[in-house]
């Protein structure tokens, strides 16, 4: 019999102390779902990350540690000489294989290295360029951004832009286009995209209420520079939030994927 009661329960503590350039800042959470007809689970996140900065160099260390044994998951070192940018990611890990959104990996590959960004504008137009040899221009026209970069494997052109009380993205990666559309309609949020995914938000005597529609999504197998995708049927969630005065959130959320109910208690500072 499916479980009556599902509890999502999430605190995070978000706090950050600067003493002489330096920052620490830190997320924890623990959370438990019903999972629909499958067994409920429990599960745990808390990370640091440590900032330091002088002048126009900040170096960036961060950590896993709700595990027996912390773990790094990023060192990375930027700084700024005039229009060069200068970047150092010194870590390789797991933080290039897993896609954390989805769980889901892509070829392992060595994802540390220095990359070296010359930004120069031209007119209305911003040429860069890096030490794989992309080569990005970017910039706004009557109110319409465009930016298109020349790389090996395939460029990438996108569009943007607010048209009539609609927000359009338009985006071409090695032939293949994509897009979304967002718009407002008597108070309900609308958005849409190519993948025929969409969701409507609109308020709810003091709630929230989001209804969504996933769209099918078809397996694809990873490569070195894109992540691997499981199959999924298409499904709907509906969601119904609300902020309370105290400073924390609350919500509910069903999902026809996997017939889940998760309620949701969160606060963030």
């Amino acid at each position: 019999m499916k479980k009556l009661i599902a509890l999502f329960a999430v605190s995070t503590l978000a706090s950050t102390a600067a003493t002489a350039g330096i920052a620490l800042s830190g997320a924890a959470s623990v959370s438990y779902d019903d999972n629909g007809s499958a067994a409920s689970a429990t599960t745990y996140d808390a990370d640091i990350t440590l900032v330091g900065t002088a002048g126009g160099t900040t170096f960036t260390y961060s950590m896993d540690v709700d595990r027996a044994s912390p773990a790094t998951t990023g060192a990375d070192m930027a700084t700024t000489i005039g229009p060069v940018t200068i970047a150092a990611d010194m870590f390789d890990a797991a933080e290039s294989v897993t896609d954390s959104g989805t769980g889901n990996v892509k070829v392992q590959s060595v994802d540390t290295g220095v990359t070296i960004s010359l930004d120069a504008p031209i007119g209305d137009a911003t040429v860069g360029l890096d030490n794989s040899g992309n080569v990005t221009v970017s910039g706004t026209w009557s109110g319409v951004t465009v930016s298109h970069t020349s790389k090996k494997g395939g460029d990438t052109t996108t569009a943007a832009a607010a048209i009539a009380g609609m927000d359009i993205s338009v985006t071409n990666k090695a032939g293949a286009t994509t897009w979304s559309l967002g718009t407002t309609v008597s108070g309900v949020d609308l958005t849409l995209n190519s993948k025929q995914a969409i969701t409507a938000a609109f308020g709810l005597t003091g709630n929230t209420m989001t209804v969504s529609h996933v769209a099918a999504v078809a397996t694809a197998v990873s490569t070195a520079t894109t992540h691997s995708v499981s199959a999924v049927k298409a499904y709907s969630t509906v969601a119904i939030s609300r902020d309370l005065t105290s400073g924390a959130a609350l919500s509910a959320t069903y999902s026809s994927k996997d017939d889940s109910l998760t309620l949701k208690a969160s606060v963030a500072f």
